[in-house]
């Protein structure tokens, strides 16, 4: 075959998907994030209590697509793929979904999305790292045992986010199982189960307040959490001011028993000029009311980032815990096998804390 034939072929061949993608748009985005730290656990009786280690801060890609329909209706959808860039393993069990979006009528998905548990004014973990997240606290329960909205992605879901009226508006969100990939109610002798989150917010670029209720119990289990959590945000020039308070509560479904009862807030601060960011927090969870030990738990984090650009910059961190003698909160994935290392678990007790370098690059 000729050079000019070869041409010719390849040019129709790219025009066929050209025109098909005419009115849709595919468009890639995501962050490179990775931390070099020292762990130290306080209060311990381990053999060496301490560890240099470099972390991954949940660094992500996403693919997300878009369609017009007329009318003002659209398609969307998203795939998010985590890459674990220091242990060189991926995931996407991400929030990935698809729906439809109007301006007028809203946006309503299906598929795995965050609920309640991220809803803070923390802005921390942004740029410092992700051990130093308010989260840590505010949303663990049980002494710090259990994480409330599971601390991902919540599966199984229908999502319904509402057009915004001024600046506010609203979520409603369904998960046929919050606890689990897949459905497990059939043969199960158990309650069937099922979570919701409604999230009134109203939100300015100046200030802001919100808040969330979760209830959720999954499939062929007894636990039952529920929790409501109200927050909000002030900003002055460049400083901004946020708080954040939490009620949590684990129940026993078969027993009827409450095995949980807790409360925590925060208060993060921070300041942002020119090319400086700086961070300040505090958080505390206070005894559990279930619980016959002293599980309380106090938490302090600072840290300052340079931007070097838009996308680029470099933070330091420190972020420390105090527990009670029967608590085990823990720097937020600090022993997940993505975002922390497994010998950063923590026992009761224990006194978590990091200081680090992070590396930040968004595109």
């Amino acid at each position: 075959m000729n050079k000019p034939a070869v041409a010719t072929l390849v040019a129709a061949a790219l025009a066929v998907p050209a025109t098909a993608l005419a009115q849709s748009s595919l468009t890639i985005t995501g962050f490179f994030k990775l931390s070099y730290e020292y762990l130290k656990l306080g209060d311990s009786a381990k053999s060496p209590s301490s560890e240099d280690r470099v972390v991954d801060d949940l660094s992500r890609i996403y693919f997300r697509v878009v369609e017009d329909l007329g009318d003002g209706i659209q398609a969307v959808g998203q795939v998010e793929w985590r890459i674990n860039m220091d242990a060189g393993s991926d995931a996407t069990n991400g929030a990935n979904w698809v729906g439809l979006k109007s301006k007028r009528f809203g946006t309503l998905k299906l598929g795995r999305e965050d609920l309640h548990y991220n809803q803070t004014p923390s802005t921390i973990n942004s740029k410092g790292s992700l051990r130093a997240w308010n989260a840590s606290v505010v949303s663990a329960a049980g002494g710090g045992g259990t994480i409330i909205a599971y601390g991902t992605r919540t599966p199984n879901l229908v999502y319904y986010e509402s057009p915004k009226w001024g600046g506010f508006d609203f979520v409603a969100a369904y998960s046929a199982n919050p606890g689990a990939a897949s459905e497990a109610d059939i043969g199960s002798s158990t309650r069937r189960g099922r979570g919701f989150n409604v999230l009134p917010r109203y939100m300015t670029q100046d200030w802001g307040v919100a808040y969330s209720y979760w209830d959720a119990k999954h499939d062929n289990s007894p636990v039952h959490q529920q929790a409501d959590r109200i927050w909000g945000f002030y900003k002055l020039q460049g400083f901004r001011i946020g708080a954040l308070y939490d009620w949590s509560k684990i129940k026993d479904d078969v027993t009827g028993a409450t095995t949980s009862k807790r409360e925590a807030w925060s208060i993060p601060l921070s300041y942002q000029r020119g090319r400086h960011n700086f961070w300040l927090e505090y958080s505390q969870a206070r005894d559990d009311k279930q619980t016959p030990v002293n599980d309380g738990a106090k938490m302090w984090a600072v840290a300052y980032a340079y931007d070097f650009s838009r996308r680029t910059s470099l933070g330091l961190t420190y972020a420390e815990i105090r527990n009670d003698p029967g608590a085990v909160y823990n720097l937020w994935n600090s022993a997940a096998a993505q975002g922390g290392s497994p010998s950063g678990a923590v026992a009761a007790g224990e006194d978590p804390r990091i200081i680090g370098v992070t590396m930040r690059h968004a595109f």
